[in-house]
């Protein structure tokens, strides 16, 4: 189990840190875990969409920090998010970005 949830913490540890780089692995387990955790969230109903709101809050800024060290690893800028304004297109130039090798 520690394996699984090393980069989630790793996430929350580097929550300010938008200049370095995360690997493959650091970018999507915290990703996975996320979804994970949404997906519990809404099996509980109204009581627990509430706190997914605010997990989802909390997690806002650690995501756009992991997100941007991504893009870095990959050789891009942050602002490569800008590419998600885009419907549909933009999304899958991103997507693409995010599971390359770095």
């Amino acid at each position: 189990m520690e394996e699984f949830t090393k980069e989630y913490v790793s996430m929350w540890k580097r929550w300010n840190d938008f200049s370095g780089k995360s690997n493959v692995r650091e970018y999507w387990m915290p990703v996975l875990i996320g979804i994970i955790i949404s997906v519990i969230f809404s099996i509980l109903g109204r009581f627990g969409q509430s706190i997914a709101g605010l997990y989802n809050l909390a997690v806002l800024i650690p995501s756009i920090a992991l997100f941007i060290r991504r893009m870095h690893d990959t050789g891009r800028s942050g602002w490569y998010w800008l590419w998600l304004l885009l419907p549909i297109v933009g999304w899958i130039i991103v997507l693409l970005a995010l599971i390359q090798k770095g």
